[in-house]
């Protein structure tokens, strides 16, 4: 097929281009990216863009589709990609949610600052990857089978709170209150529970982690107070995802769809972007083990909380080891939402894969703190840059379905990042930058180093500019623990 190239994007904004239908006679609406100039010569390079044309062609969609400035190359839909497709009847695809279904970010804060803690950094990356397990499949002391395994998939960060792993008052600082309704644990299959049986509370490997922060910058006072977000103040941010459960019901469903899509008169140009229409029984039955799988998630990171507020009280004692909830987003996961599209209200499926829901002032879920400034959304960098903390905005409804970026974005593959690093001593330059690594190996340190991330700063000011996600504050990694 033809590839994207320069000449083929329209410029409607600065920070916003397109990929019109008249590219290739199979696209159903516009494509549209959302980036700088500068940020889109890059994208060019990769197959990403081709990728979203090809999400222009799904059943049912509606508007364009779209991807933010962090986006790069994944499993059928670009990461970083974002379509809505028309409720019930438009499609619903797994690649449009990714294998780790709700992989997303919390932040927790404390009352400590870079003065009451520049001493112990070193003993608290050691203290939390003691108690946090980590790497690839590994397990935890936690398990949970049959009729418990059953009730984590149906009642999420519920479970975990309810169990004793953290408090009452940190659902309403979930999205969706860490539990999606849908869920429906008879629609996940026997080996997706086995291989989740051991994995709540663990972050697992790749681009995972647990990272003590430092807020070195606020942008916007009024909503960092309303966050309750200073500036010197040591945070906690957390991200991973649903593990191998959550891979486990993307590949059960992805080989179903894939099967059954001649059967609804479905036929797409490349078979990772597997579909049927929402309200088939192969589609209802994805959406209830997806939302099954984003539960066992936000539970995974409702553990993990907890571990960290143990080390955290270990090293620092009750006084001062209290961690606040201060927000989780998701960042792959599929949602039934009302918005407006040429002027009418529609219910959509919007397929969010490596983007963020970024919702604005008055949206009747976030906690009554939030309700003035808007949802926060949770941006991170790479172990050696920093990371922000933005709020969404009412004119992301407009132009990006409520959605924003989630991270910088990979500009090297981690077969080419292992290449170019050289591990030990990359962990030595960061420690004489003040920051302290703890992982598994040196392989997972090479693949995840800054050099294989975009610019961060770039593609948090690229939303900033466009308006639909403003800077709050910007914080700088101390400790990172990984797999």
């Amino acid at each position: 097929m033809q590839k994207v190239t320069k000449e083929h994007i329209e410029k409607l904004t600065d920070y916003l281009w397109e990929i019109p239908t008249s590219f290739r006679k199979d696209m159903l609406v516009p494509a549209r990216i959302l980036a700088s100039e500068q940020i889109l010569d890059d994208i060019i390079e990769d197959r990403s863009l081709n990728q979203l044309v090809n999400v222009a062609t799904l059943p049912g969609i509606r508007k364009a589709s779209l991807v933010m400035p962090d986006v790069h190359e994944g499993y059928g839909f670009p990461i970083g990609g974002v379509a809505a497709t028309s409720y019930p009847d438009g499609a619903i695809s797994p690649g449009g949610i990714g294998y780790d279904i709700n992989c997303g970010v919390r932040l927790l804060t404390s009352s400590l600052k870079m003065k009451d803690i520049k001493e112990d950094l070193e003993a608290l990356g050691k203290e939390l990857y003691a108690k946090i397990p980590s790497g690839m499949g590994k397990g935890g002391q936690i398990r949970v089978f049959s009729e418990q395994m059953d009730e984590v998939l149906h009642r999420g960060a519920e479970w975990g709170v309810k169990q004793g792993y953290g408090h009452k008052d940190d659902l309403a600082y979930i999205e969706s209150k860490g539990r999606l309704a849908w869920a429906d644990p008879s629609c996940v299959s026997q080996m997706a529970k086995n291989r989740g049986t051991d994995q709540l509370g663990t972050i697992g490997s790749g681009n995972h982690f647990v990272e003590v922060d430092v807020v070195e910058e606020i942008y916007d006072n009024e909503s960092a107070k309303a966050y309750g977000l200073h500036k010197n103040q040591i945070v906690v941010m957390i991200h991973t995802g649903s593990r191998g459960l959550g891979h486990q019901v993307a590949t059960d469903y992805i080989r179903i769809m894939i099967n059954a899509m001649q059967k609804y008169g479905i036929k797409l140009p490349d078979r990772e972007l597997a579909c049927v229409p929402f309200n088939s029984e192969e589609g209802q039955n994805y959406f209830k083990a997806m939302c099954a799988a984003a539960n066992y998630a936000w539970c995974n990171r409702q553990i993990i909380s907890w571990e960290v507020r143990n080390a955290w009280e270990t090293l620092f004692g009750k006084e001062k080891g209290q961690l606040r909830l201060m927000y989780d987003v998701a960042h792959n996961i599929a949602k039934v939402e009302d918005h407006v599209i040429n002027g009418k209200n529609e219910r959509v499926i919007v397929h969010r894969k490596g983007a963020t829901r970024a919702f604005g002032p008055n949206f009747e879920e976030l906690p009554d703190a939030y309700i003035a400034v808007g949802q926060p959304v949770i941006i991170p960098g790479s172990m050696g840059t920093c990371s922000y903390v933005l709020a969404g905005t009412t004119k992301s409804y407009d132009i990006t379905f409520g959605s924003c970026c989630h991270g910088a974005g990979r500009r090297l593959s981690r077969t080419a990042a292992k290449k170019q690093v050289n591990a030990p001593v990359l962990k030595e330059q960061l420690r004489e930058r003040g920051i302290f690594i703890e992982a598994g190996s040196f392989k997972g340190i090479a693949e995840e180093a800054p050099i294989a991330y975009k610019d961060v700063n770039s593609v948090v000011d690229t939303v900033n500019i466009s308006g639909i996600a403003k800077k709050v504050a910007k914080i700088k990694p101390l400790v990172v623990v990984k797999g």
